[in-house]
């Protein structure tokens, strides 16, 4: 059972009380009409009375058969050509939709009606607003994860691990490595890599100094005194220190050119030498077939959708922030973009024009099947919801103008012929 909306309440509260107020207009022209003929032999004057009350009953009868005769049949009897709309709901659903297509859904109107919306200035007014732009990122976000929810995982998984694999396999290793290094040279990275291991080779040092003396002691002839392995510890221990920081104080330092021109040719060589990209070709393939790489390689989609939903549900997080902000963006363009306005408007007259022109035909279907599948008796109860309070004065302005001109026939019978 459908329950009644509060317009709907109030729409037939409205209805009932103009239908009361014209049957209490009836039953007042009829009580009057009783009363002047009852009385006329002894009034002559009441005539004009009884000739406007007698047309008004029969402006207000007449009236109200016909508005009756539209939603059902006049007092249950199955008078021919009553019932309108509960019998003939099909052929004014088909009527309405043929309305709808021939009237409205032309390429005329809509472009009409495009042209004056100005779609692009107001769409970026709109979205240049933050609030707007967060509540249309809600929606892109919600439809981000519509689309990852019904994505069907193995799929998208496997097309996802062969794209990265291919892609893999389809890039020399070694020419790629080779630009790396240039980049690395390019920008000093590999001094403060080499730094970085000369500070790193100092603590080991001297974190292992008892343990490389006992291994030197170890090492020696037994018939070498203790203090001579000293002394020589202490050089080698120094002359190592020294080395280390001299490489690592002196940008010009031969050490450093000497690596500087060796990984230089190193990188040479791997963009250009067949041997060393067959070797780079054979690591890349012996680690793509190695089973934790598959495994990570298969896990990859997966641990983007999670990511991405658990980032789509929190207004907080990066992706749905550098929505809002993208969002922003475009909203001000256009806003302060003519030709990016006029071009989305022609974007959108062009769209509608094609949903016009090919589906126009599928709208006005739509329309007819919906009200064939509606139950007569309910139909004619929406529409009566709709227009019965309005119908009501059809069946008031009857009885007045049906008294009146009563009054006017007996007038002209009387006084003219």
């Amino acid at each position: 059972m459908d329950v009644m909306s509060g317009s709907d309440r109030d729409r037939k509260a409205a209805m009932v009380g103009m239908k009361r107020l014209a049957l209490g207009l009836l039953v007042v022209v009829t009580v009057v009409f009783v009363l002047s003929r009852w009385q006329e032999p002894n009034h002559n004057w009441l005539g004009y009375v009884r000739a406007f009350s007698e047309a008004a009953m029969i402006g207000a009868l007449a009236d109200w058969f016909a508005v009756t005769a539209l939603f059902r049949h006049p007092l249950g009897i199955p008078i021919p050509h009553t019932a309108i709309i509960p019998h003939r709901k099909d052929q004014i659903g088909e009527s309405l939709g043929g309305f709808v297509q021939e009237n409205f859904l032309t390429r005329e109107v809509l472009d009409e009606r495009l042209a004056n919306a100005h779609v692009g200035q107001r769409l970026g007014t709109w979205l240049s607003d933050p609030a707007n732009a967060s509540k249309a990122g809600e929606g892109v976000a919600d439809a981000l994860r519509g689309s990852l929810e019904v994505l069907d995982d193995r799929d998208v998984s496997s097309a996802l691990e062969s794209l990265i694999e291919r892609k893999i396999r389809t890039t020399p290793v070694a020419p790629l490595m080779g630009r790396a290094l240039d980049v690395a040279m390019d920008g000093g990275h590999h001094q403060r890599l080499l730094d970085a291991v000369l500070t790193g080779l100092a603590g080991f040092l001297d974190d292992n100094r008892s343990t490389f003396r006992t291994r030197l002691e170890q090492e020696s002839p037994w018939w070498i005194p203790e203090k001579f392995d000293d002394r020589i510890f202490e050089k080698i221990y120094t002359a190592v220190h020294s080395f280390m920081t001299d490489v690592g104080s002196d940008a010009k330092h031969e050490v450093r050119l000497a690596i500087d021109q060796r990984v230089v040719a190193f990188a040479a060589r791997l963009r250009a030498d067949p041997e060393l990209m067959a070797k780079g070709e054979d690591l890349k393939n012996e680690l793509l077939a190695h089973r934790d790489v598959r495994a990570w390689l298969q896990s990859l989609w997966g641990e983007v959708k999670q990511t991405t939903l658990l980032a789509t549900d929190d207004p907080a997080s990066e992706l749905r922030t550098r929505i809002d902000r993208s969002l922003v963006d475009l909203g001000e363009r256009l806003r302060d973009a003519p030709e990016l306005q006029q071009k989305i408007d022609a974007w959108v007259q062009r769209a509608a024009g094609y949903v016009v022109d090919h589906y126009r035909g599928e709208v006005a279907e739509i329309i007819s099947s919906t009200v064939q599948k509606w139950d007569g008796k309910a139909t004619a109860e929406r529409l009566e919801l709709q227009v019965g309070r309005d119908l009501q004065f059809i069946r008031i302005n009857g009885t007045i103008v049906g008294g009146l001109a009563g009054l006017a026939i007996y007038v002209i019978t009387r006084f003219v012929f």
